[in-house]
Order: structure tokens, then C-alpha cells, then sequence
């Protein structure tokens, strides 16, 4: 086996486990569901660094600068710079 063979094959595992995962975030009905589904599956500290990324992403497009977002927040300015980078490719529409 090549090692094309073998990355393309780990791609779509991988590809196949992140739809698995989006199937079920969709079947989820409610707010408590949801949170009971986020306990299950993440750590504590997972639990609280996501709401962190959204917070930057929405204090990205008020204009706030990067650096005072990561003060702000306590979180690494490499954090905030990839939330400005996802921007850049059109992320995060919607909020």
C-alpha cells in the first residue's frame, strides 16, 4: 500500500466520522439535548474553550482588534488570528 492509498483511505474515515458527527448535531431537538450531547462528548475544558471561539468570531466582526480579544478573553492571539483567518474564507455567515 502506497502512501497516497493510505492517506486517502484515513481521509475518508476521517470524512465519514465528521459526517456521523453532523448527522447527530442535526437530530438534536432541543438546548438541553444539546448540552446533555456536548457533556457526553467533550472534556470540561472543551466545553469551555468553544463558546471562547465563538465570542472572538463575534468580536472579530464588531471590529475589535485581535489583541485586545485575546486579553479579553485570556486566550492566545494564534487563537483569535485563526478565527480572522476563517472569516477571510467566508466562515461564520450566519452569527
Amino acid at each position: 500500500m502506497t502512501i497516497y492509498q493510505r492517506t486517502s483511505i484515513l481521509v475518508q474515515m476521517n470524512g465519514n466520522d465528521l459526517n456521523d458527527l453532523i448527522e447527530a448535531f442535526l437530530k438534536i431537538k432541543s438546548k438541553r439535548e444539546m448540552f446533555e450531547f456536548l457533556q457526553g462528548i467533550l472534556t470540561p475544558q472543551e466545553i469551555d474553550e468553544l463558546p471562547k471561539r465563538l465570542a472572538i468570531v463575534k468580536l472579530l466582526k464588531k471590529g475589535i482588534s485581535q489583541h485586545d480579544i485575546a486579553k479579553k478573553l485570556g486566550v492566545g492571539i494564534a487563537t483569535v488570528t485563526r478565527g480572522s483567518k476563517e472569516i477571510q474564507k467566508g466562515r461564520f455567515k450566519s452569527i
